[in-house]
């Protein structure tokens, strides 16, 4: 046959594949989520296999180990005491609480340790809502608001490096990049989880924190998060939601589920200049998880493949469960 260009040409051996590569992972690009939680002991997640709530010195361990492995950030979420949950969420701000505790705990253990925040009240909540839920049972937007600046500015006085909104509220960006201005903060950054869509892969997430929508008295719940979470038929909208956290101030853009979002990362990789984020879900790493149990799949193979699409598809980092796994295969390959 008589080809011009035959593609296989740069396929044939490793060294000439590597060469032409276009998109590759390193360990620097995962931001590692961690559970943490009061108790004496390491909670083994059910629904997420290989994940745990830590105590604060596992947490503390867990830390050292991930930085050992090349990992350079992590993200810290907190299973709240059913005690310490009110209507408004208060103990997110409480300056002794378990996150603010857990930031100073590791910046002193581990000062280069990136550290990231959540920002929203649904840990802390009563009714499991990210908001402010009224007698009506309507999630309130700026009276939440109130409650996230003050959240925030407790993360960033223990010592936090990015705060992340991921309340998906109305103008929180921007409100939060005041506050935090105001005190003094303006070298701390926001990642804000700019297109959250409501969706059905947060499911283990949300039993690890027991965080999901819940009524406990006569007051009407939402029983999903749709009202300020993103509709997943909606595309167009996360470039909205895109340029509205830009302009209020935003360090880095994230799309949150990843894997069944991907065209959502590549439609923001071609609006923005920001770093963009994608946040590879509970529910996505419980299913490799689970098949591969089974057996069905190869787990380091899917794995590693499920965190290079989102670099293919434009993330710049990757909030990932995997990332202790990930990065230790990457340095075997």
């Amino acid at each position: 046959m008589e080809l011009t260009y035959r593609p296989r040409r740069l396929r044939r051996t490793p060294a000439l594949r590597s060469m032409v590569r276009e998109n590759s992972l390193t360990a620097s690009d995962f931001i590692y989520p961690l559970f943490v939680h009061e108790g004496n002991d390491i909670e083994q997640i059910v629904a997420m296999p290989g994940a745990n709530r830590w105590t604060l010195d596992g947490l503390v361990e867990e830390v050292i180990r991930a930085w050992n492995l090349g990992v350079r950030c992590v993200v810290l979420f907190p299973k709240v005491d059913d005690a310490l949950k009110t209507e408004g969420g208060e103990e997110c701000f409480n300056e002794n609480g378990l996150i603010p505790r857990a930031i100073r705990r590791l910046k002193k253990e581990l000062p280069e340790m990136t550290i990231m925040t959540d920002v929203a009240l649904d840990p802390y909540s009563i009714d499991g809502h990210d908001g402010i839920v009224s007698a009506e049972g309507i999630v309130l937007n700026d009276e939440t608001i109130d409650n996230l600046c003050k959240q925030a500015i407790v993360q960033a006085e223990a010592g936090a490096d990015l705060i992340g909104p991921s309340d998906m509220m109305d103008g929180r960006v921007g409100a939060i990049r005041e506050s935090l201005d105001d005190e003094g903060f303006e070298n701390v950054g926001i990642i804000s989880y700019t297109a959250k869509y409501s969706s059905a892969y947060y499911g283990p997430f949300r039993e690890a924190l027991d965080s999901a929508p819940r009524s406990l008295n006569e007051k009407p719940i939402p029983k999903d998060k749709s009202t300020y979470q993103m509709d997943p038929a909606n595309a167009r909208e996360a470039i909205t939601e895109a340029q509205l956290d830009e302009q209020e101030g935003s360090d880095i853009l994230m799309v949150k589920p990843g894997l069944a979002y991907l065209d959502i990362i590549y439609r923001l990789r071609q609006e923005s200049e920001l770093p963009i984020a994608a946040y590879n879900v509970s529910g996505e790493y419980s299913m490799i998880k689970a098949a591969a149990e089974k057996g069905w799949i190869d787990e380091r193979s899917v794995v590693l493949e499920t965190l290079l699409s989102f670099k293919r598809a434009g993330a710049d980092l990757i909030l990932t469960y995997h990332a202790c796994d990930a990065a230790a295969w990457l340095k075997k390959v």
